[in-house]
């Protein structure tokens, strides 16, 4: 066996060999978590196969000797006859996030013997006419071990080392599969941790994702230079990017399965700087924004881009009837009302929610169970009231740059459109019981929004909700221009950086690290102007 690298367990390792064969499964089925380069992965359901199917699947008499014999190494036929077929056979399609390969796929063969505790990879390139070349090359193996009874080893086999092909794609570098990926195998057979949450994109086919997220980044990215907000540019941009690409592939998904033509439409509740919106809408989906508080960047969207300034109450004069699809991105106090307002609107009307801040119907979310997380207890509140509203509830997590990933889905109800009093019944009660448990009071919140125009007493059932002040509170150094800022903390670094041992700076003839000063002591370094 052309062994290449193993790397040693820690001792007593009790996660072993179960933890094997789930560190595999993370290589397996998410690559893109080491290797950046990659969007995802397809991968077809496995079966069992012997040696028949992999004279097959090698379909090469040449190769076929010394790739089965790698394969095959250290086990007779007898052993291969005790079980009739003794691996367990799947092919993936490796993503990348830039295709660089035309029409051509990347695929595996993977094979996993259960009973050797090995995985071998069999690596081949698949044409637009469905021709395949085996990439002998590239051909690997992770074998666990048990030496001695004592210690276990995580092996590294490689059929061809000197034929290796590498891209840093698809074809990773050896020394990468040696240094980088085989100890995080390792750690990962340790811990053995399992996620609160599903995987990245799990409702959504992820090739079509990679393909319009790099079409949409490629389109949106000026926006990071000319950002006029004070917030993080790359961020909100390449976060709002990546949403907007999961919300045109899953409605495109949509259209297929129900054989729609027209794009749906949209309302974004709480649509902050607007640029989800201004994306959906250039890529064809009517819709609008709402949000109690304009900002800078709406005015240089264009007519196109439609943005309200006004207070969201729920309450019939926020009910969206003939919207296909309402949108909650970190939508705050608004995120649990979502459902019940998209549940209200149409029996037709689906919702997908975004949620960040915690927030219950009229005040602060409370915690009520310490043994999950604070996150994992808030986003299964927001899909029980998502059950209770009515909604088949499903969970995905996105691939942007924030903490809270965990998105819900409503595509469509629970209960037939003949059942919507009951359904509502149910709601009402629900809404009813948190609106006691948080001492919020049935009364009009007095906010013009707030009211129907047929001013019904029942117009407002959103009473005592409180929606956020339309003048923003300014904290710390949040309103001040970032040159300023820049230039305060050079100015003040300088300072303290000159000072010398007189002074209160330090003696270190190793490394200068500066002195020690008061805050007032710093005024006389500005103009007045700056001090107001």
């Amino acid at each position: 066996m052309p062994k290449l690298f193993d790397i040693k367990f820690p001792g007593e390792c009790k996660t072993l060999p179960e933890g094997f064969w789930s560190a595999v499964d993370v290589w397996i089925k998410k690559p893109h978590v080491v290797n950046k380069r990659l969007c995802g992965i397809k991968e077809t359901e496995s079966k069992d196969v012997g040696r028949e199917a992999l004279l097959f699947l090698l379909d090469d008499p040449e190769l076929t000797p010394d790739v089965l014999a790698f394969i095959t190494s250290t086990v007779s036929p007898a052993q291969t006859h005790e079980k009739e077929n003794p691996w367990s056979s799947s092919v993936r399609t490796v993503i990348p996030k830039v295709n660089s390969y035309g029409t051509n796929l990347q695929k595996e063969v993977i094979l996993k013997d259960f009973g050797r505790q090995l995985v071998t990879f069999l690596p081949f390139e698949e044409d637009s006419e469905g021709q395949v070349s085996l990439k002998r090359g590239n051909i690997y193996q992770f074998q666990l071990l048990h030496q001695d009874c004592e210690e276990w080893v995580l092996e590294l086999h490689v059929l061809a080392a000197d034929a290796w092909f590498s891209d840093g794609v698809a074809y990773p570098k050896l020394p990468w599969l040696s240094t980088d990926l085989l100890p995080k195998l390792v750690r990962w057979a340790t811990e053995c941790k399992t996620s609160e949450f599903k995987s990245t994109l799990s409702l959504l086919p992820v090739e079509k994702y990679s393909v319009m997220y790099q079409q949409l980044k490629e389109k949106y990215k000026a926006m990071v230079k000319i950002w006029p907000e004070v917030t993080d540019p790359e961020k909100f941009v390449y976060e709002d990017v990546a949403i907007a690409t999961y919300l045109i592939v899953l409605w495109a998904e949509e259209r297929a399965e129900k054989s729609l033509t027209a794009k749906q439409s949209f309302v974004d509740l709480g649509c902050g700087n607007g640029l989800l919106v201004h994306i959906l809408a250039n890529e064809g989906h009517p819709g609008k924004g709402i949000d109690v508080r304009k900002r800078k960047i709406w005015d240089m969207y264009g007519p196109q881009t439609l943005l309200e300034e006004n207070a969201i109450t729920p309450s019939e004069r926020f009910l969206f009837p003939g919207t296909d699809w309402l949108i909650g991105n970190h939508s705050d106090e608004l995120t649990p009302w979502i459902p019940v307002i998209a549940a209200r609107s149409s029996y037709s009307c689906r919702y997908f929610v975004l949620p960040c801040c915690f927030f219950d119907f009229y005040a602060k979310y409370q915690r009520c169970q310490c043994k999950k997380s604070q996150y994992k207890e808030y986003i299964d509140f927001i899909a029980e009231v998502s059950q209770v509203s009515g909604f088949n509830t499903e969970e995905d997590c996105l691939r942007i740059p924030s903490t809270k990933r965990v998105c819900l889905v409503g595509k469509s109800r629970s209960y037939r459109l003949s059942d919507e009093a009951e359904a509502e019944q149910r709601r009402a009660r629900y809404i009813q019981s948190h609106q006691t448990t948080s001492g919020a009071t049935a009364h009009r919140s007095g906010i013009p929004n707030d009211k129907d125009t047929d001013g019904t007493p029942d117009s407002s059932w959103g009473a005592g909700f409180q929606p956020r002040d339309r003048v923003e509170a300014v904290r710390n150094c949040a309103a001040l221009p970032r040159d300023f800022v820049d230039g305060v903390v050079l100015q003040v670094a300088n300072v303290l950086l000159g000072m010398s041992e007189e002074d209160g700076g330090t003696s270190s003839t190793d490394w200068n690290r500066g002195g020690q000063r008061k805050g007032e002591e710093d005024c006389h370094l500005f103009k007045p102007k700056y001090l107001k």
